[in-house]
């Protein structure tokens, strides 16, 4: 599982689409959170449900509360930031010993998942 918080992902299949302009089609968004345990993440914009909330000292209002629900991780997919395509990522170890996430279309780095390790480095 390669989605982390603040990626950019593309969305690939669900009611979203359907609703939406077909000038917006590759419908793009934010990661606002991951639930690694269910695999799904919380899209911002996308999913978006009402919840009925009732009357209370706090919400003296009331009425309808409109709120993000999670998608699941197969139906998103990460958009690199060097080639601006959605496309898959991998992991590799660096001639340093650094860990990093990749595009798998471009191979540019994406983000570093750990710092340089002597027992991962290159000899």
């Amino acid at each position: 599982m390669f989605i982390r918080v603040g990626d950019t992902v593309q969305i690939l299949k669900g009611d979203d689409l359907r609703s939406t302009d077909p000038k917006d089609r590759p419908l793009r968004a934010k990661v606002l959170k991951v639930y690694a345990e269910r695999q799904k993440v919380l899209v911002e914009g996308v999913n978006r449900v009402y919840k009925h909330v009732r009357r209370t000292q706090k919400n003296p209002q009331g009425g309808r509360l409109s709120m993000e629900m999670p998608v699941s991780m197969a139906n998103v997919m990460v958009v690199c930031p060097a080639c601006n395509k959605a496309s898959r990522l991998g992991a590799r170890f660096t001639d340093d010993g650094a860990k990093q996430r990749y595009c798998k279309k471009c191979g540019s780095m994406v983000s570093e998942l750990s710092p340089a390790h002597r027992s991962h480095a290159k000899k």
